[in-house]
């Protein structure tokens, strides 16, 4: 076990994930749902097949595959499916509060409630241990950092004008893009049901010669593949719906490409924090296992709001503003290492 290597290797996937969306700046001509589903098929299918027949031994992941419990690849697909509604509205956040302040609201809820919800379903009374008081105090810094941010957010609302909003995030909407982060952050927390479910997996893994680092990928084909299910419905109705499956077919053959390619661009960083924190996870002990998805949480958040700073989804607000921005984003933070100091 090497906690700091695996810090640095879960650090590594954060940058990934917060750094997924901006790909899809260079995306023209296609609505969202076109694109989103475009990165989806090369985040949760083709890319995480493709890891897992590069770092599990040759000729080797067929036979994990099929010799996993059904029981385990079922329950990783239902909790990726449940997931896949996180991370379908975690798009939707982005796209109407910009980077910055939805990454901010939703992976803070997801922290909290990747944390606090499996003791409860378990069915541990949190008030009678040292960890379990301090997994609440943490849940609540959380929604405090999470109201001040979304103060900030309506700062911003009321000092820019229409058009300032418009330039920096297309289709801005803050009350919307709010309950919509609350939700994604919720449901996003199920990621971590799907790899308490596919646990079984990785043991065969191991049993095949695979290398600890890689032993989560195989989970991966099957969780990425109950989330892919979840968006590929909704984005499906959106593309009948709103007649954009034309999209795929009116754009000329050098913007089809220059799309395809920002989208597996943002579907490869999306993958990235979950190889990452996989490799990162396999390097902590067991007490601090839990804690790498709260290092996994924290550093998205701070990378993100980086990003929208360089994006400039912050400016023409006032200094106060910025200051109550900062103020909630440490808050965020620091109630994700409060939350494992237990």
């Amino acid at each position: 076990m090497n906690p700091i290597a695996g810090i640095l290797l879960i650090a590594i996937g954060s940058i990934g994930a917060a750094s997924f969306y901006v790909p899809f700046k260079k995306v023209k001509s296609w609505a969202w749902e076109s694109y989103w589903i475009s990165q989806g098929v090369f985040a949760w299918i083709i890319i995480p097949w493709l890891f897992a027949l590069i770092f599990i031994p040759q000729g080797e992941l067929i036979p994990v595959i099929r010799e996993s419990p059904s029981s385990a690849k079922l329950m990783a697909m239902f909790f990726g499916i449940l997931w896949g509604f996180g991370g379908l509205t975690f798009g939707l956040s982005l796209r109407y509060l910009g980077v910055a302040l939805g990454q901010s609201i939703a992976l803070g809820l997801c922290a909290a409630f990747g944390t606090l919800l499996p003791p409860i379903i378990a069915g541990d009374n949190l008030f009678s241990t040292t960890s379990g008081i301090l997994m609440v105090i943490g849940v609540a810094i959380t929604v405090a950092g999470i109201i001040i941010i979304g103060y900030a957010g309506s700062l911003k609302s009321k000092e820019m004008s229409e058009e300032e909003k418009k330039a920096v995030v297309k289709d801005f909407a803050l009350k919307k893009g709010i309950l919509i982060a609350i939700f994604a952050g919720i449901m996003s927390a199920c990621m971590n049901f799907g790899y308490e479910a596919a646990k079984p997996i990785e043991e065969v893994a191991l049993a095949h010669g695979t290398n600890p680092l890689f032993q989560k990928n195989p989970s991966l084909i099957f969780i990425l593949l109950g989330g892919f299910i979840t968006n590929l419905i909704y984005c499906g109705f959106l593309n009948i719906k709103n007649k954009t499956y034309k999209d795929y077919f009116t754009v000329s053959g050098n913007l089809f490409m220059n799309n395809l390619f920002f989208t597996f661009l943002a579907g490869l960083l999306w993958f990235l924090q979950f190889h990452f924190f996989g490799m990162g996870s396999s390097k902590l002990p067991p007490s601090m296992a839990v804690f790498g998805w709260s290092i996994l949480m924290a550093l998205n958040i701070a990378i993100s709001n980086i990003w929208g700073i360089i994006l400039k989804e912050w400016k023409g607000v006032k200094t106060k503003t910025i200051v109550v921005l900062i103020v909630g984003i440490v808050i965020l933070i620091l109630s994700t290492f409060v939350v494992k100091l237990g």
